[in-house]
């Protein structure tokens, strides 16, 4: 049986309320818009680029966010000892580089578990407290979910295309 990406559904953001859940949704929200895009492909189709010669793919964006979520919340925000697990930051691309379809649906629960692992490690913190980024220095953990809002939004651009080159599927 050919393994295919599950189903992911995206709920509606708060229109009012606090702050701290109003961006954990729309965090949350993006995350489940990217797996959406992903939802019902076969590992082949994750690793079908864009449009030749780009290596932008679904899997190389997979790949990606995963390293994204681990190092931003697990490295920088919580200081854990843990590295990158397909890329080495500043050097992102790799993560886009020598695919194995036969790995996606691993690929794919990597980045599930990382988004757990980040939701845990944003929850310890207040928003208004800080960390410290070795290149850009002292940054909020308000920031870090406006930064990762934005990393979502624009790599959900990216997934819609690829989603649509791949099967015509448009904003499932």
């Amino acid at each position: 049986m050919t393994w295919t990406a599950p189903e992911a559904e995206v709920t509606d953001e708060p229109f009012l309320g606090a702050e701290r859940p109003m961006l954990e949704a729309w965090l949350d929200r993006h995350r489940a818009t990217f797996l959406r895009n992903c939802a019902g492909l076969t590992g082949e189709q994750l690793a079908t680029a864009s449009t030749p010669p780009s290596n932008l793919t679904l899997l190389g964006l997979i790949r990606h966010l995963t390293d994204v979520e681990r190092v931003w919340f697990r490295v920088r925000l919580a200081g854990q000892d843990v590295k990158a697990r397909y890329s080495t930051p500043p050097n992102w691309d790799v993560a886009f580089e020598d695919l194995d379809p036969a790995r996606a649906e691993a690929e794919y629960s990597d980045l599930v578990a990382e988004m757990a692992e980040a939701r845990a490690a944003g929850a310890t913190r207040d928003l208004d407290d800080t960390f410290v980024h070795v290149r850009w220095g002292e940054m909020s953990v308000r920031w870090l979910y406006i930064h990762m809002i934005e990393e979502y939004a624009q790599h959900n651009g990216h997934a819609d295309l690829i989603r649509e080159r791949i099967d015509g599927s448009t904003n499932k």
